[in-house]
């Protein structure tokens, strides 16, 4: 009868098996159809896209999508360098400020940290606004400067809080025996604290990196007189614009076009999106180990 049951037992589990293996296939095609439709649609030509019916793969394999988005334009090498600058550069800074503020407020010593903390929470609620902020951007002489992309996104509210939340987690008594030991705030910060918070320190990165690197707007404010700090977001922008404005007209003028070009509005979109998409991609494996624990660890306190 035991036997009978113990069966019984290891037949439920292997069907829960399989039906959680079932559910997340399922969820990986889900996941995953989304970029491959973007991808064949990108690789494939523009008259044939016109047809519909693309799925995962293209029915008219071609790179002109590709060509044409960089052939047309010789500014792009330019901005991806500037693109690629200001990630890691904003990156590096932001991790370093939100660190240290998020540091400072989570000691308990310090008188000010329910104030810091409040003012913190504030900005996430309330702006001054897209004028004040202009007025302020070039009251500071950072119009057509590259330091316009670094200085104003130093820190994040919401990454401070963040940070704070995981130091908060940690055992009080490794400072205190730090502090036994004779080491300083400083110390206790770069040899202790820092190690400790790899993984909301990778998580927020993460966060700026994307940021950084999907923004376009701040260049179409404040640098887009000079062509010499335009981001790789922002000249995609432009062509995708280009695209869209030369597919204007009649239907008749649409399809004489796509019959006289190997290009569409269409595989552009798609072809920017695969462009501006893939290097997060890259670097999202390298980080995504610490992307969960970054961001649970921090809401536990002991």
């Amino acid at each position: 009868m035991k036997k009978r049951n113990k069966g019984n037992a290891v037949n439920k589990i292997e069907r829960m098996d399989i039906i959680i293996a079932c559910v997340m296939i399922l969820v990986i095609v889900l996941t995953l159809y989304p970029f491959l439709n973007v991808l064949a649609i990108s690789l494939n030509e523009a008259v044939d896209t016109a047809k519909g019916g693309l799925h995962i793969l293209p029915r008219a394999f071609t790179l002109d999508n590709y060509i044409e988005i960089f052939t047309r334009n010789d500014q792009l090498v330019r901005a991806f360098s500037n693109s690629v600058l200001r990630t890691l550069i904003g990156t590096l800074t932001g991790v370093m400020a939100c660190s240290i503020l998020a540091y400072v407020i989570s000691r308990k010593d310090f008188i000010f940290r329910r104030h810091v903390s409040t003012l913190l929470v504030m900005t996430m609620y309330v702006s001054g606004g897209l004028i004040p902020s202009y007025m302020l951007i070039r009251g500071l002489g950072l119009i057509n400067n590259f330091w316009v992309y670094i200085i104003p996104t130093l820190l994040s509210a919401y990454n401070v809080i963040v940070i704070r939340s995981f130091i908060d987690g940690l055992p009080d008594a490794l400072e205190e025996s730090a502090k036994i030991d004779g080491a300083n705030d400083f110390t206790i910060f770069i040899k202790i604290i820092l190690p400790l918070c790899l993984p909301v320190i990778a998580t927020v990165a993460l966060f700026i990196a994307v940021g950084q690197w999907n923004s376009w707007f701040d260049t179409y404010l404040y640098a887009r007189s000079n062509q010499n700090l335009t981001t790789l977001q922002y000249e995609l922008m432009k062509i995708l614009d280009n695209a869209s404005a030369q597919s204007g007209g009649s239907t008749v003028g649409k399809n004489d076009s796509l019959l006289q070009n190997k290009t569409a509005p269409e595989g552009i979109k798609m072809a920017i999106t695969i462009i501006a998409t893939v290097p997060i991609l890259i670097v999202y494996p390298f980080l995504q180990k610490y992307f969960v624990s970054g961001l649970t660890l921090g809401a536990v306190k002991n």
